[in-house]
């Protein structure tokens, strides 16, 4: 015997309200969204060394000058109280000389005139400052009373 079945009706989803629907969510999104301003280039420069073509006139090397009592004096003005080892002053005096005299392209020299009867620790001090400045060429100035 054959069983009959219940005729069977075909389903149909009727997509249009979902379409309907999702055009209006695409829309709303849309009209809502606000726009950023694209990054623009913004052109700077960054400061650097100016180079130079001729170079401008410093002293061609400067004078340290250590008197007895522990005093250093650079081209007459003085340095560090005696009793400061690492002499700070000094140090950023003699790189500031080091960078102007490397932008001028000249070698920057220093003449070190101590007298007779310094202590050796404090020519010592002044030769660690002039190496802390990167400065090569250093030279010692000789008294010639003695």
């Amino acid at each position: 015997m054959k069983i009959r079945r219940a005729t069977e009706i075909p389903l149909k989803i009727d997509m249009t309200p979902m379409i309907d629907a999702v055009f209006l969510l695409l829309i709303f999104f849309m009209v809502t969204t606000t726009l950023h301003r694209q990054e623009a280039d913004i052109s700077f420069a960054l400061p650097g060394v100016a180079q130079q073509d001729e170079p401008v006139e410093i002293p061609d090397e400067q004078i340290i000058e250590i008197y007895g009592d522990g005093v250093v004096m650079l081209n007459g003005l003085q340095y560090d109280p005696p009793g400061v080892p690492d002499m700070p002053e000094l140090v950023e005096t003699l790189t500031r000389f080091k960078a102007t005299a490397d932008a001028n392209k000249v070698e920057a020299m220093i003449t070190i005139a101590p007298d007779a009867d310094v202590k050796h620790q404090r020519v010592v001090d002044v030769l660690n400052a002039c190496a802390a400045a990167k400065i090569a060429n250093v030279t010692f100035s000789v008294d010639e009373e003695s």
